[in-house]
């Protein structure tokens, strides 16, 4: 019986990165045995077991073969007969093949991982397995974006042929959102979506989205020229900040894909024109309603927000009561504004607009917190005579003409 430590552990021993999970596979074993020196059986498709100290998963060599169209329909052959070479054909990316051996302090590599992975390039193991697999492409372009590599050539034509053959549609909607999320979580997400939309599958998954790159934008406000540039420029502007208002920021200029012709391309309405594509988005994706309530928010009011400066008292008022409807403390509102600055700063070059845009972000941001912290402090007991006031239904617009008159 011989142990390995495999997969991404070993890609980031190469990339100089400590390891944040430990999984082995195990040669020459059978499950009886497994069981025999107190490992813990855990696999139900196939035997995975806990090291009964350290909890790490220890997983039987096995090879895998197709039984139907769905990414989960294969078949496990496992046994101590299975070979090194026979595991690692299964695996999906050479990066996240190569084997550890402790005892001998020597990395196994099989396929060409550890040149890849000083390429910094995603390279696709064996072109039968990988076709056998759709949600592979999806999680090609999660690598892309978790370890900032390029697609080798070879496995960029494979994906776009497999998007192309109609073989995404067989992924669920569970398995799909999971990628997304998890892609959500790196620092390149921008990455995610353009890879997407290389190999086809943003088509498939995200239309909506893809659309975007049809979308002229006026080149005084956007140098970069369209749609789906802006978008991708607003999440490099988000590259550090949480999975949610990445999301939102995908989704905040949705509604441009509405555009009527004749109005192209100043995109007038597009913020409340995003709202139903938003929501069948999700619906469809079973996006989790943290996720949606606040893509919504974001796209319903990211254009008002660059108006806050400007807006009277009366009407300010009005925006900062529905936000603090929305938002109830204080992390809330900061993360929408957040999701507005990386919406003004994310466009092409040009110097003027972008000190200009600095000082309408700062300005607005400035005005929302001041006065969203004197409205949480304002009380309807602090009114003067408010023990002698009817309590009817003038009694709110006599409380908004109140609080207006602390507004700055």
């Amino acid at each position: 019986m011989k142990t390995y430590l495999v997969g991404g552990a070993v890609r980031d021993m190469v990339l100089g990165q400590a390891p944040h999970d430990s999984d082995y596979v195990v040669f020459g074993a059978t499950p009886e045995e497994m069981e025999a020196k107190g490992f813990v059986r855990v696999g139900k498709d196939f035997p995975v077991f806990l090291h009964p100290q350290t909890h790490d998963e220890y997983a039987l060599a096995r090879k895998e073969i197709k039984t139907g169209d769905k990414h989960t329909d294969f078949k496990f052959v496992f046994g101590p007969d299975i070979t090194p070479q026979e595991d690692m054909q299964r695996r999906d990316f050479t990066c996240n093949a190569l084997m550890y051996d402790k005892e001998n302090d020597k990395i196994i590599d099989l396929v060409g991982g550890v040149a890849d992975i000083k390429n910094r390039v995603i390279r696709h193991v064996n072109t039968e397995h990988f076709i056998e697999d759709p949600l592979r492409v999806l999680r090609m372009c999660r690598f892309a974006a978790k370890l900032d590599f390029e697609i080798a050539p070879e496995t960029m034509k494979l994906a776009q042929n497999m998007t192309r053959t109609g073989m995404l549609n067989h992924l669920t909607a569970e398995r799909i959102w999971k990628e997304i999320e998890t892609a959500l979580n790196t620092e390149h997400f921008d990455k995610f979506i353009r890879t997407m939309r290389e190999c086809g599958a943003l088509k498939v998954v995200l239309p909506e989205v893809n659309k975007l790159w049809d979308m002229p934008e006026r080149t005084d406000y956007h140098p970069e020229g369209n749609s789906g540039e802006h978008t991708m420029l607003v999440l490099k502007q988000g590259y550090n900040l949480s999975p949610k208002i990445k999301f939102a920021l995908l989704l905040h200029d949705i509604g441009k894909i509405d555009t009527p012709a004749d109005i192209l391309p100043q995109h007038i309405g597009h913020d409340k024109a995003g709202l139903p594509h938003i929501e069948e988005i999700c619906k469809r994706l079973k996006v989790p309603n943290k996720y949606r309530d606040f893509a919504l928010l974001v796209a319903e009011n990211h254009m008002r927000f660059h108006s806050v400066p400007n807006m009277r008292k009366g009407r300010f008022l009005a925006f900062l009561d529905e936000l603090t409807d929305n938002f109830r403390n204080g992390k809330q509102m900061i993360d929408f504004m957040r999701a507005c600055k990386c919406d003004s700063f994310g466009r092409g070059a040009s110097p003027q607009l972008k000190d200009e845009k600095n000082e309408e972000v700062f300005a607005a941001a400035k005005r929302c917190l001041d006065n969203y912290r004197i409205q949480r402090a304002v009380k309807a007991a602090d009114m003067p005579n408010f023990e002698h006031l009817t309590k009817d239904k003038t009694f709110r617009d006599k409380f908004m003409q109140f609080r207006t008159g602390k507004v700055l």
